[in-house]
């Protein structure tokens, strides 16, 4: 006769599956230690005076630490590869104009590439190619469900705009989402960056827009999972010299 198993055993047998304690994800990003110490020392006062409470402040305890992970990564080194600066699913790839408020290049036409981050992907973003920060721009707005296609407009943003080559430039849109409420970015106007860096991180559940140079070449799908740091989101190919 097989035992059923409670609310624990299914517990222990998820983190099994999801391979929770994997000693390769188990870094902590440094953003989280703030969080993490709120989430123990909740746990501690629930415990003092309802175990279920205590278990449950337990469960969450080891949620946030594993939110934050922070695993290393092995970055392609092809410098024409544009890596993917986020874990998640890929949700669209369209064509549009470039994105930001500041009247630049704003009817440049640009592959974008979303990519939405659920709340137990990792969340540390990374840069996509190397290249030169031209200017960030931090843009006020709403918290809607970052899957939705009118995150991209109407969300709480940070616009980053990155020089590859000559006078050629892609950009990065961290977005806030329906649970994120903040937007962490450690990069530069004028910092030099390496593909692979760790650039910043959204906090519980986001999103990242990638736009590349019209005839980039994309190498993923819609729907498709994708890796922080090593996935080959596309391929640059000649572009002519543009103007700023």
């Amino acid at each position: 006769m097989t035992q059923k198993k409670d609310f624990f055993d299914k517990l222990r047998d998820f983190f099994n599956e999801a391979d929770f304690f994997s000693k390769t994800s188990f870094i902590v990003n440094k953003a989280g230690y703030p969080f993490i110490g709120l989430f123990i020392f909740f746990t501690l006062v629930f415990f003092s005076f309802s175990d279920f409470l205590g278990w449950v402040g337990f469960v969450l305890s080891i949620w946030c630490v594993y939110f934050f992970r922070d695993p290393e990564r092995i970055t392609p080194a092809d410098k024409n590869f544009f890596i993917s600066p986020a874990d998640g699913k890929i949700l669209k790839i369209l064509e549009t104009v470039a994105p930001g408020t500041l009247n630049d290049n704003i009817k440049q036409k640009l592959k974008k590439v979303s990519i939405f981050m659920n709340v137990f992907n990792v969340h540390v973003n990374r840069i996509p190619m190397s290249g030169k920060i031209v200017w960030l721009k931090y843009v006020p707005g709403s918290f809607f469900n970052a899957s939705l296609d009118k995150a991209s407009e109407n969300n709480e943003r940070m616009i980053i705009k990155i020089e590859v080559s000559k006078n050629n430039y892609i950009y990065v849109v961290q977005i806030a989402g329906l649970i994120a409420r903040r937007i962490k970015c450690d990069l530069n106007e004028n910092q030099n960056v390496n593909v692979g860096e760790r650039f910043g991180i959204i906090r519980f559940g986001s999103r990242v827009d990638l736009y590349l140079p019209l005839n980039s070449s994309v190498n993923v799908m819609e729907g498709q999972t994708v890796i922080g740091g090593e996935t080959v989101i596309g391929e640059m190919k000649s572009i002519p010299n543009s103007k700023k």
